[in-house]
């Protein structure tokens, strides 16, 4: 048996203790699964600048106060010393049982930002003067009793593929500003992020049998050709003058072309790198959708569709996102 599996069984119980006992050590470095809800285990408190400068001038005005027996001035030092100190628990207060609901994210693609939505909720009274930093923004809120309050962080993100939000602290300073009240969020949450379009790309690919296009014969389009009325057709199709010169009822027959489905191919991007390959396979994604044309993406290891619309879409992308290299 070597030392370290001797010492395994006091290591696992020393952490044990500590995710009891300290969690901004031990649990606040691990994802959290939503809700999360502070309470006093996990919210610290320390004086800002502030603060500590509002402790020296009041530690002057004691000096002072009672050097020279000075009663008002002595009085006024402990009501100022007072109202600090219970301002400590009314910014303990605004913390202390507020929860983190949800996670949300909309779809953003690399080199763009990303828009999150954490919501909180607090229960008992309001939550004047939070603040939330995550990811480098930062934004202050208020939280009503009882309604769930929405706000939004804005993160670049650069990489395509999973973005991990991390650890978020949410913290105050309310009411005075000589306290900061915070804790540790580091909930499970990760954004999927689409592969940047490429700016200028080529049109789309022809169909894979351009030629092979067949004609849909139907009211409403492009007209095709006149024919003989028949019992089954819609008055609004027959055509009036025509039958006048004809002395005989005839039909317009609209006809529109449609082209097989357009094949998104990895292989036809051969001649270019491997992230362009997939900029461009992403800009003809956006591109079929925008034209309404049915697609299907051929990737090494998969091919998905045809299809179109929001979910397929969706399954495209992922897919381009989520190819070797991107951010795991």
């Amino acid at each position: 048996m070597t030392l370290l599996s001797a010492l395994a069984p006091a290591w696992s119980r020393l952490l044990d203790r500590a995710e009891r006992r300290l969690p901004a050590l031990t649990r606040l470095k691990r994802a959290e699964a939503l809700p999360i809800t502070l309470d006093r285990h996990r919210i610290y408190v320390l004086p800002t600048r502030f603060g500590l400068m509002f402790s020296a001038v009041l530690l002057v005005m004691l000096m002072g106060a009672l050097n020279y027996g000075n009663n008002p001035a002595l009085l006024l030092t402990c009501l100022l010393g007072a109202a600090s100190y219970q301002s400590v628990f009314q910014g303990f207060r605004s913390l202390n049982g507020l929860a983190l609901r949800s996670l949300q994210a909309d779809a953003c693609n690399a080199g763009e930002n990303l828009y999150i939505y954490p919501t909180f909720h607090a229960s008992g009274r309001g939550r004047p003067g939070v603040r939330l930093e995550a990811a480098g923004d930062e934004t202050v809120f208020d939280v009503e009793d009882d309604i769930d309050c929405r706000v939004r962080l804005v993160v670049p993100v650069a990489q395509r593929g999973w973005f991990r939000l991390g650890r978020m602290r949410l913290f105050s300073e309310y009411p005075f500003g000589l306290f900061k009240i915070w804790s540790w969020l580091n909930p499970q949450f990760a954004a999927l992020i689409y592969p940047a379009p490429e700016n200028a790309a080529p049109p789309l690919p022809r169909s894979e049998d351009a030629a092979a296009e067949t004609s849909s014969k139907r009211f409403g389009d492009e007209f095709g050709m006149l024919r003989d009325y028949h019992a089954s057709d819609p008055r609004r199709a027959i055509a009036w003058k025509a039958s006048a010169r004809h002395d005989k009822l005839l039909v317009k027959e609209f006809e529109q072309r449609r082209g097989n489905d357009v094949a998104l191919d990895w292989n036809a991007t051969s001649m270019l790198a491997y992230e362009a390959r997939i900029s461009r396979l992403t800009a003809w994604v956006y591109a079929a959708e925008a034209a309404q044309q049915r697609y299907l993406l051929r990737l090494p290891d998969t091919n998905i569709g045809p299809g179109i619309g929001p979910d397929h879409r969706h399954a495209c992308l992922q897919a381009l996102a989520l190819l070797p290299g991107g951010a795991p």
